[in-house]
C-alpha cells in the first residue's frame, strides 16, 4: 500500500544480507511498540495493513513476544516483506499476504486487531473509505484498530513539518495528502469503528485507536 520511499534504501546486516530499509520505520518503531504493548496482548492475531519493507513486523514480533503479525502489502513489495521474515526467524511472523487496500474483498477475517503506519495520508481519500470497509469486514466484533501517522485538527496542520510533508504527498500524487481527524473519525463511526484513544506521538504523528462495535 505505501508508495516507494525516498528514504528506503538497502543495507548490510550482520548476516550480510541485503535487506530494504526505511529511515522512518527506524525513527518510530520504538515509540509505536511502546504503544502497542499498552493495547496487544499475547496470543493476538495482528492484520498489518500496508507493511512497506516488513520492518515493523520484525521488531513489533521481537518485541512483543507471543504477538502473531500478519504483514499485508501490494505484490512488488512482498519479496522485501518475505526477506526480512528469513532474517528475524521470529515465530510471530506471518507469511505475507497480497493485499490492495482497495479491494472489494480481504484475505482475512477476525482478526483481533489491525495496525497501519503511514498509509491513510499516502493514499486519496476514496482509498481511505475503502480501506475502512475492509478493516471493518475483517475485524472481529470488539477488535481493536491502531492507524499511526499525521492529522490534521480543526482543518489546521500541526507543524510546519506536516506542512512541508503534505507539499510533497500532493506533487507525487494530487489525491493524496494528510487526513482530517474529525473526518476519520466519522468514517470510522460509519463503519462500527468507535474512537478509544488519540496518543501523541513524537514527530508531530499520532496513534488513534479504535474498537469495532457493530450496530445493534
Amino acid at each position: 500500500m505505501q508508495p516507494a520511499d525516498p528514504h528506503i534504501q538497502s543495507t548490510k546486516l550482520a548476516t550480510h544480507a541485503e535487506l530494504p530499509v526505511a529511515e522512518s520505520c527506524l525513527r518510530n518503531q520504538k515509540p509505536i511498540a511502546d504503544v502497542l504493548s499498552r493495547f496487544l496482548t499475547p496470543d493476538m492475531v495482528v492484520f498489518e495493513v500496508g507493511s512497506g519493507t516488513g520492518q515493523h513486523a520484525a521488531y513489533m514480533t521481537e518485541q512483543l513476544r507471543g504477538i502473531h503479525w500478519q504483514p499485508s502489502e501490494l505484490p512488488g513489495c512482498l519479496s522485501a516483506i518475505r526477506a526480512w521474515r528469513e532474517h528475524s526467524k521470529q515465530a510471530g511472523f506471518l507469511p505475507p499476504v497480497e493485499l490492495d487496500i482497495s479491494q472489494d474483498i480481504w484475505p482475512l477475517r477476525n482478526m483481533d486487531a489491525v495496525f497501519s503506519a503511514n498509509v491513510v495520508h499516502f493514499v486519496g481519500w476514496s482509498q481511505v473509505v475503502a480501506m475502512f470497509k475492509g478493516i471493518s469486514r475483517s475485524l472481529k466484533d470488539n477488535g481493536l484498530v491502531l492507524l499511526y501517522g499525521p492529522y490534521n485538527y480543526d482543518g489546521r496542520f500541526t507543524s510546519e513539518g506536516n506542512i512541508a510533508l503534505n507539499e510533497w504527498l500532493r506533487m507525487r500524487d494530487p489525491d493524496s495528502g494528510i487526513k482530517d481527524f474529525e473526518q476519520i473519525v466519522l468514517l470510522g463511526r460509519q463503519h462500527q469503528l468507535h474512537l478509544l484513544h488519540d496518543i501523541e506521538m513524537p514527530a508531530n504523528n499520532r496513534m488513534l485507536v479504535f474498537e469495532k462495535h457493530p450496530q445493534p
